[in-house]
């Protein structure tokens, strides 16, 4: 297969590229094909080896990362296709649109990893250009690191247990970064896959071991994670508000009910997902008044709407132990461009958004609710950026992601943004509990291991004993400098690599 990628030239290495990132993605969740990589990754070595220039390079692997990234994100089509009246026309425009935004970062990475003599300091300056690539998409434009190929390795179940576990320490960039070297082993000879076949049985024994260890308890607190599963049709439609606000108070009867038969002396604790009330709990009593003879005496913490001083709508987490006022709040900080904002970094005007949009809160923060150990508030995709997710001088002992995912149907963008909170509890050593519109609402303990599941497209309630949290792990503490340090020095041993093979050979370093 290498020696015919290496043939190819024009727009059949172009189209080839293309396959191969088509190829890669089948490894993303929720199909979690890891073996395509092997195919993949070799592939593109091959590729970008046989360019003849710069234009090339960058061609070759922007043509990789727009079909990998079309593949990957082909689920926002289903947001659209909500509001298909208002903006059908985006229907065509839309996931090839980001696709196109998301493809230079892995076409800069192959330029980077051309500059490296073919073998080991290629794989490496691919590797590690690569990462550098996500973690500059973790901010570039507000961020979206969705899909980073370290998630490829949460495959449900014992398997991805045991293969998650170095994100405690490296994170999940860590992880894109290993996978990519190992990806690339078959097109640098026998010796490299033999080293990539240790390699993974030495990481298998590591997590095996890490999971070893007690699972840590908490003893006293259950969750009640409850999904309405409300399609996002009818979710803000005002004659169905009545109802849908009955059918969360009956599932939260239902959900405690269950609860206090399992541990009536617990402290009770029911999670609704991310604006689940239709009614404004900040400012409405009487509907903070239903909640409450609903929970009796439990504490809540609820998805809901809510507007500041300067009368512009928060997405907000609400905490209420009571009819009273809320005793804590959350707002949002990392809002959805276009979707909950109109950003600003955008040259021409783009009103997508009613009434200007969201307006975000200060950052992570931990909830201190009375009764309740400290919790740090998760609101939808800020699932998704690792080591920004808990206040590092006020660290809780768990994390609460409500979200709706209803945008998305049933579709992989539930199952990856899944994949992607259960990294988050490895990564910080806290438990996790996740309360899902349409689902998939889920609890992890502090390993990431799975507690509990309401699957797709289900109204129902999941209880789940709160589960303790470990010491801080090494990427808790050090944060993104690790997989960023990992990354330069995978990226300058390739570099390394080319001046050593010019030196040999008394030439010049040129491309």
């Amino acid at each position: 297969m290498i020696a015919v990628l290496s043939r190819l030239s024009g727009w059949r290495a172009l189209a080839a590229a293309a396959a191969l990132g088509l190829l890669s993605a089948l490894a993303l969740p929720p199909l979690h094909a890891l073996p395509v990589l092997l195919l993949a990754v070799p592939g593109l070595l091959a590729l970008l080896g046989s360019a003849p220039g710069w234009r090339s390079v960058l061609a070759r692997g922007f043509w990789f990362g727009f079909a990998h990234h079309l593949v990957g994100l082909y689920w926002l089509t289903d947001a659209i296709l909500v509001e298909a009246a208002r903006y059908w026309w985006l229907v065509p425009l839309a996931v090839p649109a980001v696709a196109a935004v998301l493809a230079p970062f892995i076409a800069a990475a192959c330029a980077a990893a051309r500059l490296a003599p073919a073998g080991w300091p290629r794989a490496l300056a691919l590797a590690g250009a690569w990462v550098l690539a996500d973690l500059a998409r973790q901010f570039v434009a507000t961020g979206f690191p969705w899909n980073p190929w370290g998630a490829d390795w949460a495959v449900p179940g014992g398997f991805g247990d045991v293969f998650i576990q170095p994100a405690a320490w490296v994170g999940v960039h860590g992880l894109t970064l290993f996978t990519l070297l190992l990806a690339a082993t078959p097109a640098l000879g026998r010796r490299a896959m033999a080293l990539g076949v240790a390699a993974v049985m030495a990481w298998g024994g590591f997590g095996y071991w890490r999971l070893s260890a007690p699972p840590p308890q908490l003893p006293g607190v259950e969750i009640v994670l409850v999904q309405g599963n409300v399609p996002q049709g009818e979710k803000w439609n005002r004659e169905r508000a009545v109802s849908i606000f009955r059918r969360y108070l009956a599932l939260t009867r239902e959900g405690l009910a269950k609860a206090r038969d399992t541990d009536a002396a617990a402290v009770h604790v029911v999670v609704w997902p991310e604006a689940a009330s239709p009614f404004l709990l900040d400012s409405d009593a009487g509907a903070r008044a239903a909640i409450d003879d609903a929970d009796a005496g439990a504490t809540a913490l609820i998805g809901s709407d809510r507007f500041g001083a300067d009368e512009r709508p928060r997405n907000s987490l609400v905490a209420l132990l009571g009819p009273g006022p809320a005793a804590a709040t959350y707002d949002k900080w990392h809002l959805v461009p276009f979707g909950e904002y109109s950003p600003g970094w955008v040259p021409v005007a783009v009103q997508l958004v009613r009434g200007g949009g969201f307006v975000p809160g200060p950052g992570p923060i931990t909830l201190h609710v009375p009764g309740l150990p400290p919790l740090a508030p998760l609101i939808c995709y800020e699932a998704i950026f690792p080591a920004q997710v808990v206040d590092a001088a006020d660290r809780p002992d768990w994390l609460v992601n409500i979200t709706n995912d209803a945008w998305f149907g049933n579709s992989a963008g539930p199952r990856q943004h899944l994949a992607a909170a259960r990294l988050r509890a490895v990564e910080e050593g806290l438990p996790l509990v996740r309360a899902a519109n349409t689902g998939i609402s889920a609890a992890f303990d502090a390993y990431g291991r799975e507690q509990a599941r309401l699957g797709l497209g289900v109204a129902g309630t999941v209880v789940v004993a709160l589960q303790g949290k470990v010491a801080p792990p090494p990427f808790a503490r050090g944060g993104l400098v690790i997989p960023g340090v990992l990354a330069g020095l995978a990226l300058l041993a390739g570099l390394v690599g080319r001046w050593r093979f010019a030196a040999q050979r008394g030439q010049t370093c040129r491309f």
